[in-house]
């Protein structure tokens, strides 16, 4: 490299040990896919501005699509490239393909809000990645308790016996941690996806950037808001590694019941062999390496929360050299992260429950004390004296080596007057699960109905579409006409409604919403009011690769919660495919009871004669009062 990119102020050469302190592309290298495409996004930004002309944009974005096509084959070439950071790097690479008009790219563009771009691009992705894997725990969890829906295991507080469960039981509570964890990544990818391209140094650019048009393509949901902040913000960042952080708590405390599961004294569990280790001494011995790793990176995961925190703890405006700081603890966070995940789903079908031995365990240690309590309470006894009647039993069979179950009824009754021969049906592990039916409880009927919901929260929210991003509803513009058009063109050629021309559609486009995934319109459908009391959602499409994501039914509570705002009480449809619409509350009714539909639509219908629609209604009325 002939010099820095911001040689010209200063003379003579950088002292080497500075420059290995100070150069990034250690470890920034891994940004060349999100600096290329912020480089065509760029690009595109000039060029509407005047600055490239349109040949000129697009000479530059087949040389920048070439970069990343021989880095993502060779990527030793970065690697070994003596580049400041991966900007110059992508920069001297385009230079080199297109001589003096790569110079011009960064016209009006900063280090400063290129690097914060680069890596919202680069985090949104990464969140993407670790939502799937998320997703790819919960079903492993939820695969093991079905599995183990039936078998009694142990429950401790204070690592001591407590009450018995269900295996299962078990492994839907971290599938709820780890819901949570999934719903934290999604919350931060909203303020994730903002972009602050356009924001220069730390003033704004001095050119007529269309920062809307540019977020856009980025796949960002909006520009920043200030530049001064839009350099220097990293609470994205923060936010990314908080989730990360929490989420390897849970999957610590997992792994701590695992290895205590499996040891000599708990005997409960065996770990797969192929997540496991032997001795170098020892032959018998069986290490839950995998495990104790899970729980020994999550202090890494905390220390990178608490390395950025610190970092930014006093930084003043705006953008400072700190910052280079934020990238090494993000991308091992991530790093880690994955591991950790990937590792647990084929670790967990691997897992084999002890059934005997779990469920002996379950009832040893007077686990069934809080259960002969309820029965003297449903005796009468107020909760209190039978808890303290059932405490001097229990210390009575300790005292005698038995269980409460082995104890006489003359001694069970001498500190519990009321009990009856019926109590010892009380006593039994099955019994005690039995009656924990309450939603959230440990009975096998409750267990069924939360790996009920949990598969259908899966096909809901289908990994897909998290993987592909949030999606975000919301009211047509006029720039998003021809995707409009595209997808009611798609369908009225799949007889699935009508056909609508652009002009049309572009008339009606206020009546128009759409469902956006990465800045692109991949579903759309429009409210047609025909009076004060009633609409229709029409022309309701979904582009064919993001079926099955939960992308059509938010279209339809988007226009659902729309007509309740505008106090519209009963909207229907007309489809020929009912079952998707009665998923979301809608009832199936005769045509004829739509008057106003009949007489303004129908008789002009080229499908009037051979009609095969069925009407559906949802009074939104009534769920409004529910709700």
């Amino acid at each position: 490299m002939s010099g820095a990119i911001w040689a010209g102020r200063l003379e003579g050469a950088t002292d080497s040990l500075f420059r290995e302190f100070n150069d990034s592309l250690p470890f920034d290298r891994r940004l060349v896919r999100e600096d290329v495409e912020g480089s065509v996004a760029w690009s595109k930004a000039l060029a509407r501005a005047g600055v490239l002309s349109a040949a000129e944009q697009r000479e530059i974005e087949i040389a920048l699509g070439e970069i990343l096509a021989a880095w993502q084959a060779d990527p030793s070439a970065v690697a070994e490239a003596a580049d400041e950071d991966v900007h110059s790097w992508v920069e001297r690479q385009l230079i080199d393909r297109v001589g003096e008009l790569g110079k011009k790219l960064h016209t009006g563009r900063s280090r400063n809000d290129q690097v914060a771009t680069d890596l919202r691009l680069w985090t949104a992705r990464q969140i993407r990645a670790r939502q799937a894997e998320i997703k790819a725990v919960i079903t492993a969890l939820v695969d093991l308790a079905e599995r183990e829906k039936n078998t009694a295991f142990p429950g401790y507080t204070h690592l001591q016996h407590a009450q018995p469960i269900l295996f299962a039981h078990w492994c839907l509570a971290y599938v709820e941690m780890l819901r949570r964890d999934a719903e934290r990544l999604t919350d931060a990818l909203k303020r994730v996806r903002v972009s602050p391209l356009g924001s220069g140094a730390l003033a704004g650019t001095a050119y007529p950037i269309d920062r809307a048009a540019l977020a856009k393509d980025l796949g960002f949901r909006t520009p920043t808001g200030n530049s001064l902040d839009a350099v220097s913000d990293r609470d994205f960042v923060v936010e990314t590694l908080a989730a990360c952080a929490l989420g390897a708590i849970h999957l610590s405390r997992l792994a701590e019941d695992l290895i205590f599961y499996s040891t000599s004294e708990a005997a409960l569990v065996e770990l797969p062999d192929a997540f496991t280790s032997g001795s170098s001494l020892m032959p018998q011995k069986k290490n839950p390496d995998a495990c104790e790793l899970i729980r020994g990176k999550t202090g890494r995961q905390v220390g990178n929360l608490v390395s950025l925190l610190v970092t930014i703890k006093a930084l003043p405006l705006a953008y400072n050299k700190d910052l280079q700081e934020d990238k090494e603890p993000l991308f091992d966070a991530m790093r880690q992260l994955s591991l950790c995940l990937r590792v647990l789903p084929p670790m967990l079908s691997g897992l084999a429950i002890d059934r005997d031995r779990a469920l002996q365990m379950a009832a040893e240690g007077y686990t069934n004390a809080t259960d002969l309590a309820d029965y003297l309470v449903r005796l009468g006894v107020p909760f209190r004296e039978a808890h303290h009647q059932v405490g001097r039993l229990v210390r009575t069979a300790i005292e005698q080596d038995r269980s409460l179950e082995e104890l006489p009824l003359e001694i069970i009754r001498q500190q519990a007057p009321k009990a009856n021969p019926d109590v010892y049906a009380q006593l039994t592990v099955d019994a005690t699960l039995r009656k924990r039916s309450v939603e959230g409880g440990t009975a096998v009927s409750a267990v069924e109905d939360a790996i009920a919901r949990v598969r259908r929260m899966l096909r809901e929210r289908a990994v897909a579409d998290l993987a592909a991003g949030e999606v975000e509803f919301r009211q047509a513009r006029a720039d998003d006409l021809d995707a409009i058009s595209w997808l009611v063109d798609h369908w009225s050629r799949h007889g699935e409604n009508l056909p609508r021309s652009r002009e049309d559609i572009m008339k009606a486009i206020l009546d128009f919403g759409v469902a956006v995934v990465d800045g692109k319109v991949v579903g759309c459908a429009a409210l047609w009011i025909y009076t004060p009391q009633l609409a229709e959602i029409r022309s309701l499409g979904v582009h064919p690769d993001h079926h099955g994501k939960g992308v059509g039914q938010g279209l339809v509570r988007y226009f659902l919660q729309l007509a309740g705002q505008l106090h519209i009480p009963k909207v229907f449809v007309l489809t020929r495919a009912p079952r998707f619409f009665e998923k979301a509350g809608f009832r199936q009714v005769s045509v004829n009871s739509l008057p106003e539909k009949v007489l303004k639509d129908c008789a002009g219908c080229p499908k009037r004669e051979e009609c095969d629609e069925i009407a559906l209604v949802h009074d939104v009325a009534v769920a409004n009062s529910r709700g």
